[in-house]
C-alpha cells in the first residue's frame, strides 16, 4: 500500500508526532493508556554526494555515469502499539519522505529518497503485524523490519526497509535457535531493485535481469537458519532461497572474551552465492562467486576502540546482481558511505578495513562516539574496468563519522567520505542524518 501525497498529509503526520513527543520519557514509546503505546522518529537528513559528474554536463563514463546529487528530506514516522494479551501483540506504523518540494530535481538521481522513475513525496504503511512470544516461540506475521544477516532493515540512511514476512523462531532447546521463514515482498528505496517506495515481490527488487524477474513470477525468499550461541561462542548457519532465481549460504563463527581492561571479538565468515532453477537454465544473469571474510575488533576501558577487517571475492560472476540486494551487507570491509558501486567489478578482488574509534562518554559527551575508517580496495585489473575500458587496480576509502545515539530524544549521526578509484575523478560525499525519536 502506497500514498503519493500532498504538503498537508505529511504535516498532519509530523503534527501528531510532534504532539505525542510532548509527554516523551526516557524509554520509547508514550503511554496512552492500558498498555498502549505511541513509538515515533521524526528524521531529517541532508546528503550531498560528489562525483565530478554535473547533471547538466554529465558523462557516462565518468564514475559509471553516476552524477553530483544533494538534497534535503524529511522522514516522519509514527507506530501504535497494542499491550500483549495471551502473548499476542501488533504494531502499525506509518512513515513517509517529503522534501516539500525544495530539491532540485536534476540532483536526485543518487540521493536514495524517492523511487527514481518519478522523484515524488510518498507516505506508506510500512509496518502492520502481529506477533506471538513465549519462552521458547516466536511467531511474526505481516510487515515488520526483519533482523537476519544478509535481508535487514538497513536504517542507518533514511526510511529503513520493511517485509512482508512470516517469520518463526525456536529457542526450546538450550544454547540453540532456529529460524524458519518466508518473505514475501519488500520495500526500502536505499536496497531494492525497483520502486523501493512500494512493496513488490522479492523477486522483483532483486538486482538480476528484468527477464530473470519475469521468469521468477513473483517468487519470495524462503529462508532457515540454526544459531548457537554460549559462553565466548557463537555459530550461525543461515540459508535463503528464492526460487527459479539464486540461493544464498552463510556460515559464520564468532569468538569474545577480555584480557583485563580489553575487550575484544573476531569473527570467520563465508558467503555463497548460486543461480537455481530457471535462472541456471539461461543467459540472462549469471551467478556463482563466494566470500571468505575475517575480522577482529576490539575495545579498551579508555573508550579507545579499533575494527579490522578483511574479505576476498572469488573469482566468479553475479557479484553487481547480489551484493546488497534486499539489505544484505555479508562481509566486514565497507565504507562509511561510499562501497564497491563505482568499481568495476569485485571478482577476485581482496577488501582491508581499519578503523580507529573513541567513545566520547569518557570525556564527558554521553552516547557519543568517534571514528576514521580506512578502506582498501585490491581489484583484479583484468576483471575491473572503467565504462572506457580503462583497468582499475585499486580503490581507497578515507571516512570520519561522528554518532550522537541515545535512546530517545535528539540524536545525530554525520558521515564524510573521500573515494579515490583508478582512472576516474576523486569523488566525496557526506551524510547529515538526525532527528528526535520517542
Amino acid at each position: 500500500m502506497i500514498l503519493h501525497v500532498n504538503k498537508k498529509l505529511f504535516r498532519n503526520i509530523l503534527l501528531v508526532a510532534c504532539i505525542a513527543s510532548l509527554n516523551a520519557e526516557d524509554t520509547q514509546g508514550i503511554d496512552l493508556g492500558n498498555e498502549w503505546k505511541v513509538q515515533g522518529d521524526i528524521r531529517a537528513a541532508y546528503v550531498n554526494y560528489d562525483y565530478d559528474n554535473k547533471p547538466s554536463l554529465s558523462s557516462p563514463t565518468i564514475n559509471k555515469g553516476h552524477v553530483d546529487s544533494r538534497g534535503f528530506y524529511t522522514i516522519p514516522k509514527v507506530s501504535i502499539l497494542t499491550p500483549t494479551y495471551n502473548n499476542f501483540s501488533a504494531k502499525v506504523t506509518v512513515a513517509g519522505v517529503t522534501d516539500f518540494g525544495l530539491n532540485n530535481p536534476d540532483y536526485e538521481s543518487r540521493n536514495w529518497a524517492f523511487s527514481p522513475s518519478d522523484l515524488k513525496s510518498f507516505a506508506i504503511l510500512q509496518e502492520v503485524y502481529i506477533n506471538y512470544k513465549d519462552s521458547n516461540h516466536n511467531f511474526t506475521m505481516g510487515r515488520y523490519e526483519l533482523e537476519t544477516p544478509l535481508i535487514e532493515p538497513d536504517d542507518y540512511y533514511l526510511l529503513a526497509n520493511s517485509y512482508e514476512t512470516v517469520g518463526y523462531i525456536n529457542t526450546s532447546l538450550k544454547d540453540f535457535a532456529f529460524h524458519l521463514g518466508y518473505i514475501h515482498k519488500m520495500a526500502g528505496v536505499w536496497d531494492s531493485g525497483t520502486n523501493g517506495t512500494e512493496f513488490h515481490s522479492m523477486s522483483d527488487t532483486s538486482f538480476v535481469d528484468d527477464r530473470d524477474k519475469e521468469n521468477a513470477d513473483d517468487s519470495g525468499v524462503i529462508y532457515g537458519a540454526i544459531e548457537y550461541k554460549k559462553e565466548s561462542h557463537k555459530v550461525k548457519v543461515w540459508d535463503y532461497s528464492v526460487t527459479d532465481l539464486y540461493n544464498i549460504f552463510l556460515a559464520q563463527y564468532d569468538f569474545s572474551s577480555s584480557i583485563d581492561s580489553f575487550t575484544y571479538e573476531t569473527a570467520i565468515q563465508f558467503t555463497n552465492y548460486k543461480e537455481i532453477g530457471e535462472l541456471a537454465s539461461n543467459n540472462y544473469t549469471n551467478i556463482d562467486y563466494s566470500i571468505y571474510a575475517v575480522k577482529f575488533d576490539g575495545e579498551f576501558d579508555n573508550g579507545v576502540s579499533f575494527a579490522t577487517g578483511a574479505s576476498k571475492f572469488s573469482d566468479g560472476e553475479g557479484i553487481s546482481s547480489t551484493l546488497s540486494a534486499w539489505g544484505g551487507f555479508p562481509t566486514y570491509t565497507y565504507g562509511y558511505i561510499y562501497n564497491w558501486f563505482e568499481v568495476g567489478s569485485l571478482e577476485n578482488a581482496v577488501l582491508l578495513k581499519a578503523q580507529l574509534g573513541y567513545d566520547l562518554s569518557k570525556i564527558g559527551l554521553k552516547n557519543s562516539w568517534i571514528g576514521y575508517r580506512h578502506t582498501h580496495y585490491n581489484l583484479d585489473s583484468s576483471n575491473s574496468k572503467t565504462a572506457s575500458g580503462e583497468a582499475q587496480n585499486k580503490m581507497q576509502l578515507n571516512g570520519i563519522r561522528f554518532k550522537y545515539a541515545p535512546t530517545t530524544g535528539i540524536y545525530f549521526t554525520a558521515n564524510y567520505e573521500h573515494r579515490s578509484l583508478d582512472n576516474e575523478p576523486d569523488s566525496s560525499a557526506y551524510r547529515l542524518i538526525g532527528g528526535y525519536k520517542f
